[in-house]
């Protein structure tokens, strides 16, 4: 592979999902687009770049997109995050209205471990408080990929998936297993709606949120990227919602649209000024 070709396909790779390849990670388009490679009948990545180049070449340049985006979940990661959104849960509830749901977005949700610990969550919060079983939750997990939404929509998952976060006392409760695997309840499914989306494109036709998950996904972008992905955010959130980000991320000096939520690491709100602005 030229350099010119990696160049070439990780500018495809950030137009399309923000994301920034390096050139250590060059060996990933060895791996990742191989079995493209077979069934395009393609003899090397130099050959790709070439019919990327070409006509009606938009999808195959979507799929090479995907393919070369990292998507990596397991249940409850971190840890931390979950911890806060239990005691936030119940705070929420009783700051709304009778009737209006409490919305959380799952971003980047890869193949669902982290929309689905969210409502399981959500199932335990209305066991212990009766009130809450009157409130409707909604959980939607976006992803750029198609294939990991196709996953998440099912809810199952492979023991070594379910023993990477997931209490066993969640499991038996939750979920029930088939063949080897193990699909998420009825009851967790029922919360959740899984649907592409591209986190650089318009996104307000999801509507406001209360709570937003967008963790681990930062990292593969660049300054301008990120502030603008943080400033889209900010703008789909409730004043008193909260935005999850990963632990090594941080929204500081990259967005005044969201501040760091006093005593929390990695948990933010929207800016005073922004919500001055919008009262």
């Amino acid at each position: 592979m030229s350099n010119a070709t990696f160049q070439f396909i990780a500018g495809i790779v950030k137009q399309r999902s923000g994301g920034v390849l390096g050139p250590d990670q060059a060996y990933m388009l060895d791996t990742r687009l191989a079995p493209l490679l077979k069934r395009e009948n393609l003899a090397s990545l130099d050959s790709l770049a070439l019919k990327l180049r070409g006509p009606a070449s938009d999808k195959l340049a979507q799929e090479v997109a995907e393919l070369l985006t990292t998507n990596e979940s397991h249940f409850f990661r971190d840890g931390k995050p979950f911890d806060h959104l239990k005691e936030l849960l119940p705070v929420l509830h009783k700051a709304r209205a009778p009737g209006l749901p409490i919305r959380i977005w799952s971003a980047a949700c890869s193949t669902g471990q982290e929309a689905y610990s969210i409502a399981i969550l959500i199932a335990d919060a209305q066991d212990v408080d009766a009130s809450m079983k009157a409130r409707r939750f909604e959980i939607i997990g976006t992803d750029l990929t198609r294939a990991v939404l196709d996953r998440a929509k099912e809810g199952i998952f492979t023991q070594f998936e379910v023993q990477r976060g997931l209490p066993v006392r969640s499991l038996m409760k939750h979920f029930k297993q088939i063949d080897g695997r193990w699909q998420a309840s009825e009851r967790l499914r029922g919360f959740t709606r899984f649907e592409q989306a591209n986190l650089l494109q318009d996104v307000a036709r999801f509507g406001r949120f209360d709570v937003v998950f967008c963790r681990n996904v930062l990292i593969y972008f660049d300054l301008p990227t990120k502030a603008r992905v943080l400033n889209g955010l900010a703008a789909q959130m409730a004043p008193d919602g909260a935005l999850y980000l990963g632990a090594a991320e941080t929204a500081l000096g990259i967005s005044d649209r969201v501040e760091p939520l006093l005593g929390q690491r990695a948990v933010y709100r929207p800016a005073a000024a922004r919500v001055a602005r919008s009262a």
